[in-house]
Formats: structure tokens, sequence, C-alpha cells
């Protein structure tokens, strides 16, 4: 293979460099394909240029096999999926065969021609017209072969085996999928005999930051025999295509020789590359021969961007910086790793509409086309090796064996280093590079680090494992604890590292703080986003943080009566594997959003308010950008209550410089709202259209309460006719006008209770401390917070009445009901008491109080009563917050007000069932049928509520949505608290005052028919 290079394509003159260059051509398409369980059983000689492939079968280039049918996809997270004996791998180890027949395109005959592979997994070898080329590992780089001497004008065959394991595979054990094939794109590309072989790009900054030096290398390569005179032209132009800075070098190239030019050009207050500003400008690398006759020209794009860690604090052409960032592998869920540009896009669109500015390519570098819309778009990356040894620590914990410390892998590892480098170099997106992952540390991480800073010393070197900093310029950290987070930030002495290492404070205390892993998004949550984001911007040296992950990686299947689900570990018949623990994303594998998103945008959107006096407009701005001011944004502000909007107005925001704050005053009317509650909503939307959102695109947002909530008078309505008491041998029935409200004697609960005919609720309320297990509750393992919580039996309590009382006085009827509410098995006890005032309009105000006898589990996952509602109440309105689901960690995305979901709507589909669509902090919602008639609840003080079409124990058994089954009634919780969520799946628990702790309890509720 040929010596790696710069990602570019070259061109024949400067006149198309933007478009399509005729000297590239897709190898793309349809290839023949046979698939073998082993090397041992491919066909003999299916390599020779005569070979009959016409019976095998089609397939799409790139593609991962998997996805089309053949073999199965295997996930794992630290686990190899064969045995551990390093450079060997099993006899049963599918292969696939392709063959592809192409014609050489007209002139290009006489060219320097190579194929380039971008990526293939995991091993493989090329021939072309029967002659063996050569053949690559490390799945995720690219690879070029030099055809000049091999190729012809028509009907050429090249021949691709790939082998799912081999030695790379060691290297390659990254938390995902194992998919297989030619899953990126394979191209020929033409170049003169004397041509530009690479160029490296850097800029530097004066001391001001104000111009800078642009130095170009560029390799030029003379593939004739005999020597030629060469010019090489460099002219950096911008958009518009104006030249800021020109330069150009001679040399006399030796035949069949390299050689080196280098220049140096001073450019004049240049625009600088940032996350938030990606001015992009281009540099036309222009090859002439001795005639002036242009030779070549190759385009790069050039960002002016310079990265330094001074005292401890990651700084951009100067400036301290804040990562907003999250992890990203590639993935698709009908396509695995071959990702389309259209999907790719459509991530970057994402990030930057959630105010995500940066992105960890984990674990392995991304597609070419990956850095070039992180250029145009505005993302920082840290650009990540393709090299994790995870399983190595299975077997003793030592990591015995691990090739990071073998000096027989130096060359492998360190070349995965080189062709990473050396591709991406030229991305000013690119603003560190990071020596791979979760392969603890050895001396090939020392040879890779030196190998880095060889081939560009402009950027810092990150790596996790490297406890005590001998080869990383970052302090880095998976899911610490906020505490923990918190000692870095204050400079603290003893930071005990995982692996029980004390990292010495005038060690560690020099370098910024970076988490590349927290907030492990899996299913419902993250939750204790907030508490991490504000210690970022209150201490320096905290550069940011990058969430684990970005997407789902559910592979799209279905059931055998057609209906859709996203499968994960397990569901392809592994017997090794992991789980649902690939399904650890912010976006759900179509690429919709989660709840989880909408949080993070929020808690790290980059305009912050307080109020000084709400009801006065009086407020303080922050301005929470690195480099821009607030000019690009328009303030849109909404005086409201209960729904209504009560004024509105735009308005322009102040000047406030990055990172500072300022005063701001919006002219407010004044407001006679009668009582309501009256809330202050500010909007900050792009003021006009900009590469990834059109003009209106909210940024950020902020809430206020101008006058206070006050809990609405319901009074019963006077009748003639008073509640009455009908006394059975099993029920005990509350009649009155139009209604009956009936109690199961047995229980002390209500049973029923019907008005107008019509059933209000079905059963309940009844006392409930369980929920659905999120992944978090589950913590990744299959145990956590949930096992304890089923140890105690939490999720199967029983009843028992203790005494039943009635009393009837100014027209109402009182039913109190004590009970003990207890598990099996243990000797603990809630006793409880439910009383119920029930008017004569039907009205029902109950109160429920209770406390916790004996040792129950530190913490609870919920507290509240459960209740059955007929199926016809389906559609609800509620004032709280919204319109998503929120929890008491998760709540910064949702707004006060009023809204309205249907029960569906009320559902988030996590592809693994579990605990969802909590709202929280609600002041009362209604569950009503098509003409309005249904149950309303008005509480003492807030409260959270959810219903489903499911019951808890639905959910919780369930394994996939396709699982569930709806129920001929809805399940209604109503809580006085949930525990938080947390990010235990993968990181610390629910923080202390998010717990939900077993402790005398009181809470009232007035459940209305309407």
């Amino acid at each position: 293979s040929l010596a790696p290079r710069a990602a570019f394509y070259p061109y024949p003159d400067a006149g198309g460099v933007s478009g399509d260059s005729p000297w590239v051509t897709s190898l793309s398409g349809a290839w023949k394909f046979f698939y073998a369980a082993s090397p041992l059983h491919t066909p003999a000689g299916f390599m020779r240029e005569d070979f009959d492939a016409a019976q095998w079968d089609d397939l799409q280039v790139p593609s991962c096999w998997q996805m089309h049918g053949y073999g199965k996809p295997h996930y794992t997270n630290v686990k190899y999926p064969f045995p551990v004996d390093p450079p060997h791998v099993p006899d049963e180890n599918p292969t696939g065969c392709y063959i592809r027949r192409f014609d050489l395109p007209t002139g290009l005959e006489g060219m320097n021609l190579r194929l380039r592979f971008d990526g293939v997994d995991s091993c493989y070898d090329v021939w072309l017209n029967g002659r063996h080329l050569g053949g690559g590992m490390g799945s995720r780089l690219p690879l070029e072969f030099d055809v000049s001497n091999v190729i012809r004008k028509s009907d050429n065959v090249l021949a691709v085996q790939v082998s799912q394991w081999s030695a790379g595979s060691y290297l390659e054990d990254q938390d995902m999928w194992w998919l297989s094939g030619i899953f990126r794109q394979v191209s020929l590309i033409a170049m003169p005999r004397l041509r530009v072989e690479d160029v490296y790009v850097t800029t530097t900054f004066d001391q001001s930051y104000r111009d800078a030096t642009v130095r170009v290398t560029a390799k030029v390569v003379n593939d004739l025999p005999s020597q030629a005179d060469a010019t090489v032209r460099f002219s950096l132009v911008d958009e518009g295509g104006l030249a800021i800075c020109q330069g150009q070098q001679s040399a006399l190239c030796a035949g069949g020789a390299d050689t080196g030019i280098e220049v140096t050009m001073a450019a004049a207050s240049p625009r600088h590359w940032t996350a938030e500003t990606p001015d992009l400008y281009t540099l036309i690398v222009t090859l002439v021969d001795s005639k002036g006759a242009v030779v070549q020209v190759v385009p790069v794009q050039v960002g002016f961007r310079q990265v330094e860690i001074k005292g401890c604090v990651l700084l951009v052409n100067g400036k301290p910086i804040k990562l907003r960032g999250v992890n990203r592998h590639e993935h698709h869920p009908d396509l695995g790793r071959t990702v389309p540009i259209e999907s790719a896009l459509k991530d970057i669109l994402l990030m930057k509409q959630h105010n995500i500015n940066a992105v960890r390519t984990s674990h392995y570098p991304d597609d070419p086309s990956w850095y070039d819309l992180c250029d145009r778009y505005g993302l920082y990356v840290i650009d990540e090796c393709d090299l994790e040894t995870h399983g190595f620590c299975i077997s003793d914990g030592a990591w015995t064996g691990n090739p990071m410390r073998d000096p027989s892998w130096k060359d492998a590892c360190v070349n995965r280093m080189e062709r990473m480098v050396m591709r991406d170099r030229n991305h000013a997106s690119i603003i560190m590079w990071s020596l791979g992952n979760e392969s603890h540390f050895g001396v090939n991480h020392v040879h890779m680090s030196q190998c880095a800073r060889r081939l560009d010393p402009t950027r810092p070197i990150h790596y996790e494992a490297d406890a005590m900093l001998e080869t990383a310029d970052v302090f880095s950290k998976m899911y610490p604890s906020v505490d923990k987070v918190r000692l870095v930030g204050e400079g603290k002495d003893g930071y005990v590292h995982e692996w029980g290492a004390v990292l010495p404070s005038e060690k560690y205390r020099n370098y910024p703080m970076l988490l590349c892993e927290y907030a492990h998004a899996m299913g419902n949550g993250p939750g204790g986003l907030k508490e991490y984001q504000e210690l970022f911007y209150k201490y320096p040296r905290l550069c940011g943080a990058f969430v684990w992950e970005w997407l789902d990686h559910g592979i799209a299947q279905r059931t055998p009566d057609g209906r859709e689900f996203f499968a994960y570990g397990g569901d392809f018949g592994e017997t090794i594997h992991d789980g649902n623990f690939v399904m650890d994303g912010l976006l759900f594998p179509d690429r919709k959003p989660s709840p989880g998103l909408l949080e993070y945008k929020k808690t790290i959107e980059p305009v912050q308010t307080s109020a000084v006096n709400a009801a006065a407009g009086e407020l303080e701005i922050v301005n929470r950008y690195d480099f821009l001011g607030l000019s690009h944004l328009q303030a849109i502000w909404r005086l409201e209550a209960q729904g209504e909007e009560l004024a509105r107005g735009e308005c322009d925001l102040p000047q406030v410089a990055p990172h500072e704050s300022a005063a701001f005053k919006l002219p407010l009317p004044k407001i006679n709202a009668s009582g309501q509650e009256v809330l202050l909503n500010i909007s900050y939307v792009l003021r006009n259209d900009c590469s990834w959102a059109k003009a209106g695109h909210e940024v950020a947002w902020a809430q206020f309460v101008v006058s206070p909530y006050g809990m609405p008078r319901r009074k019963a309505v006077s009748r003639a006719a008073k509640a009455t008491v009908e006394d059975g041998r099993s029920q005990l029935t509350v009649n009155g006008d139009g209604f009956a409200v009936v109690f199961d004697k047995h229980t002390g609960l209500i049973s029923r209770w019907r008005k107008g005919g019509a059933d209000v609720l079905l059963r309940g309320p009844k006392m409930n401390l369980w929920r659905a297990p999120t992944d978090n509750d589950r913590a990744g393992t299959g145990t956590g917070e949930q096992k304890i919580w089923r140890d105690f039996g939490l999720h199967r309590l029983m009843h028992r009445l203790a005494d039943l009382q009635v009393t009837q006085s100014d027209g109402q009827v009182v039913v109190a009901s004590q009970c003990v509410v207890a598990p099996p098995s243990l000797m603990i006890k809630m006793p409880v008491t439910y009383t119920y005032a029930i008017s004569e309009s039907g009205c029902v105000k109950l109160k429920v109080c209770g406390g916790f006898v004996g040792k129950w589990p530190a913490t609870l996952p919920r507290l509240g009563v459960q209740i059955q509602v007929s199926a016809a109440r389906r559609l609800c309105s509620w004032y709280g917050l919204g319109p998503g689901e929120a929890y008491t960690d998760s709540r910064c995305a949702q707004k006060i007000g009023l809204w309205s979901a249907d029960i569906d709507g009320l559902f988030t589909n996590y592809c693994y069932p579990q605990e969802n669509g909590n709202r929280h902090q609600v002041r009362w919602f209604l569950l009503a049928d098509a003409s309005g008639s249904g149950l309303r609840v008005d509480a003492d003080d807030t409260f959270d509520f959810s219903a489903h079409w499911y019951d808890t124990l639905d959910l919780d058994a369930a394994a996939h949505p396709t699982d569930l089954k709806k129920r001929d009634y809805i399940t209604l919780n109503i809580d006085m608290a949930q525990n938080g969520l947390g990010t235990a799946s993968c990181g610390p628990g629910v923080l202390e005052q998010y717990q939900l702790k077993p402790k005398d309890f009181q809470f009232g509720m007035l459940l209305s028919a309407e």
C-alpha cells in the first residue's frame, strides 16, 4: 500500500475545484458477493480475472454484509466474541469475497492511478486483474494501492477478500456492533506522473491574534524517469475567490523520487475559524511544469485556528472555550456503520440546533466527509484513533496480554495513529488527537503520542487512561461524580484515579480537565446535567464534557406480523452480548430527539437569564458564547396566564461580550390577571437564516413567575339532595345527584366511580411505590438500585384493610380507610390512611398520610397512588411543566404552561420499555373524553402524573415496545414525588438532593368529575 496522505482529491485545473473531479471515479454500486463461514471455504481462484461470478449475489458497496442477511450483527461492550489468544483468531471466521468489473474512464491512461479504500472491516486482500496488490487492517482508516501498471482500458476485474476477524480485531474492541465488509467508499483516483502527493497546512497567529502565518508543506512526486522542473503555486482565497495571500516554490524533481516543498505566507487580519464562526478559506495548490502549463490543482479548506493550553486553560485563538459535546459512533438503523452523507448532515444540523459545539469521534476516525461537515458548520472535534483493547481487562482485571504493553504491537499501533493524523491534519475542526479508548496504558501509547507530535505538533494529545499524564495534555476523565469534578476545579489535593493511583496535585492541577464521557444517555435520562454545567462555567480549568452518546444503535427489525422495533444485543441469537447497553444515545435510532437531548440543549444554552425584578421586566443576561456577541439573536417575550397570552413583544438584545453579563429591561405592560399565575416567557431566536437553522429558531429561553399561582377554589354546588350511604355486604356506595362512588369493603379502596351513567374511574387510588425500572435504575449491569427495590418487594406490595370508618356531616360523606401496605416475606410495613371527603356534588377530596415501619431501602422509586381510568378518557390537558416528560433531576427543558396531549402523546417510546412520560410540578390535570367530560385532579401542592395504556408491571416485563399490549383501561399515576433519574447505567447515581427517601408523608388532592 501507498504511504498515508491527507484526504483530498486532485483536479486538472482550478476551474472545477468546487465540484466533482474528473480524476476521481467512484466504484460504489452493486458488486458480486460470496459469503463463506470461513476463509477455508471461499471459492478457489475467485481472484483470477477469468473467474465466473455470474451466479454470485449482488451486494451494494459500501455496506455491512450483516445488514443484508449475511451472518448476523453481534453486539458486545467489553468482551471479545472470540477466544482471547492474540494475534490468533478462530477458524470460524466469516469471510466475504467481492468482485467488481469496471472500465478505465477515458483520458486517464498513462496517469498515476490508485485504488482507495476508505474503510474495510476488519482485514482484507486486494487483487486487480489477477495480481495481488496487498492487504490491510485498521478498519476505520484508509489505504491506497498503486494500480498504474496493472490497470487496463477496459474490463478490469477487482477482487477483494474480507475477513471478519483478524489480528487487528484485538485493537478494535469498541462498544458497538461487530459489523463487517467494505463499508466506506472505494474510489479510483488519477494523478499526473509529476504530481502533488500530499499537502499539510498550519496557521499560527501573532501575539495579538490578529495577523497570521500560513505554512504549507507539499510533497511533490515525480514518477517520470527523468528529472523535471516544477513550480508549486499557493493561493489562499476567500469565498468570493479573492486571494488574501500567495506564494510559490520551485524545485528540481529527480526521476522516480519525491521532493518536499515548503512556503510561508502572511495573512493580514484573516477571519478566525471557531465552532461559532466557522469561516473557511480555500488553499489552491497548483503544480506547473517548466513550460508554465498547469499539471495538477489541489484544493484544501483552511480555517485560521490555533489551539493552546495556557495556565491549565484550553484556548482557541487565544480565548478560553467550553466544550459542550457528544460522543458519536457512526450508525444507521438500516445500514449499520455505512452512514449516508444525508444522515451525517442531519447529525450535524441537530447538534448545532441543540447548542452542541463539539464531538468526539468515538472510538475511531469517522468517514472523511464528516470532518468536511464539521469544518463547514462549526464543531470542535476530538479525532480518536481506531484503537480499543477493552476486552483484555476481563480475564484477571490486570490487563494481562494487553497489546499496548507489548513491543511487538508497536508498529500496528503507531501505524493507526499515523494514518489518522496524516489523513485529517488539515481540518480546522480537529482540536485534539486522541490515542484511542479504554486500552489501559502502555509503552505503545507513548510511541503513538510521539508519532502524532512529530506529524502535527499543533494540537494537544488526549487519552483518558493516561492516569499519570505521561503523554496526554489534558486531564481526561469518564463519569466522575459532581463532587470529584468540583474537587479538580478547586485544585484540591489527592484526586484518586479509578485504578487506585493518587494523582499528585502538583502534577494534574497544571492541566485542563475534560470529561470525555459523562451523563450516560441510556433510556430515560440522563439526570443531573445542570449541576455539572454549573461547575464547568465556574472553574476555568474545566474545559467541558462529552455526553455518552449521540445515537441509540438500534437495528431496525420487524415482528412476524410486520411491526417495527429496534433490536439490540441478544436479539440476533448472540450468546455473548451486552443487551441493550448499545441503546444509550440522545437520539432514538431513527434520529428523533429524545427528552434527554432537549434537556441537554437547555442546560448548555449559550444565553442565560436571571430575574432582578421579573414583574418590572428587569433581568440580567449572561453571554455564554466563547466568541459571539448577541446581535445575531432577537428576544421575543410573552406574558401568559393559564395558557392565555396577555401581551407580547420583540426587542433587541444589549451588547454583551462573550463570557460577560449585562442588565436587560423588557418593556412590560401592567397586567391585571385576576389572581391568576402570570408567567414571563422569553425566547432567544435567530434573527436571520444561518447554515444550520432558519430565522426564528430558538437558541435559548427563560421563564419567570410574575405573580404566583393560587390554587383555584372548587366549591361544591349546593343541591337539595344530600350524599347518602348505601352499606352492602361487600361494598359501600356513596350516592348523590347523578353519581355513585363504590368502595370495596375488603380493601377500603374505591372500586368504581360513575357519574352521568359513565365511569369516572374504575379502581383506586391505591398506594404505589413501584416504577418500571429505567436503564439507570438497572445500572447497566442488570442489578443497580432496582435490584434493591425488588429485593424489598416494592414491585408487589400487598394491602390489608385495618379499619374502615364512615361519617356524614354537612351534606358530605367521609370515608376513612386505615390500611397496612407491605411487601411479602419481610417484617416491614407502611401504615396508610386514605380519607375521602365526598361532597353532594360528587367531588372527592382525598388525603393520604402514612409512614414507614422497619428497615426500608435507602431510596424509593416513587411515592403516590395509582388509578385505573376508563379508556374513553384519552385526552389530557394539564397546567404545569411541559410539553414533554420531566423528572426532578431532568426538568430544565420544560416550561410551566397549559398543555394538552392524548394518551399516546404522553408516552415516550424508549426502545427498552421503562418508566416514562412523567409530567412534573403539575398544578392540575384533566383526563377527558371527546366531549370534554372526565376526571380532573387538583392537588394541595404541585405533583407528578403519568397516564399510559399499560400498567407498571407491563412496562417492567417488556423487552421491546412490541411486547406491550394495550389494556382496556388507562393506568394513571399521581405521585407526591419520584426518585431522580441519575446516570448510573454508566456513571454516578442520583444526586442526594434528588433522592426519594422513605419518611412520613402526607399529600392531598381534589378529584372531580367534570
